[in-house]
């Protein structure tokens, strides 16, 4: 039996890689959610017009990877003290979200989020957002796999903020 998280982080190009690359992991899909408009284009995400986040909805064995483990993945894909996008890629469809398909990822999400914000870790209050998963569409086919696809495209991408982050606030 399989279950699917849906996490967004800014470019779903950049989100796909951490997670498909984990045990358990059935597949990874970039797309986008939390809109108004059925089955968005990604020029008409990119145009900051439907509402839409771009995500990736993750297909995993919770016998073989943990939504809770998945969720610690997620935060270290990020920067969570930064609501208005990620890294270089601006506006609400990078915003930050975890949307939880059940309540048991609510609570899971909602414990993780609030154990990082008590770390100390961050001096900035955590704004990443909660929210009820909404229907998923995925992004057109050049905008699955890229990482694998066009690597040193996707290096440049990483190197728009994101990977020195992670660096700075995850790398011990």
């Amino acid at each position: 039996m399989t279950e699917t998280a849906i996490f967004a982080g800014g470019c779903f190009w950049c989100m796909v890689k951490p997670f498909d690359q984990q045990p358990g992991i059935q597949k990874v899909v970039s797309g986008y959610t939390g809109g108004t408009v059925a089955n968005p284009t990604y020029e008409q995400v990119a145009s900051h017009t439907t509402g839409h986040t771009e995500a990736v909805e993750i297909t995993f064995d919770p016998a073989m990877i943990s939504y809770a483990q998945l969720v610690e993945i997620y935060w270290r894909q990020t920067d969570p003290t930064d609501a208005a996008g990620q890294f270089q890629d601006r506006g609400d469809s990078y915003r930050p979200v975890i949307f939880v398909n059940s309540a048991e990822q609510r609570r899971v999400a909602t414990a993780s989020k609030n154990a990082l914000a008590t770390s100390g870790r961050f001096k900035e209050p955590i704004v990443t957002q909660i929210e009820a998963a909404k229907p998923f569409y995925p992004a057109e086919p050049e905008h699955q796999d890229f990482y694998r696809r066009n690597q040193f495209r996707y290096q440049i991408e990483e190197m728009g903020g994101r990977e020195t982050f992670i660096k700075q606030h995850w790398q011990v």
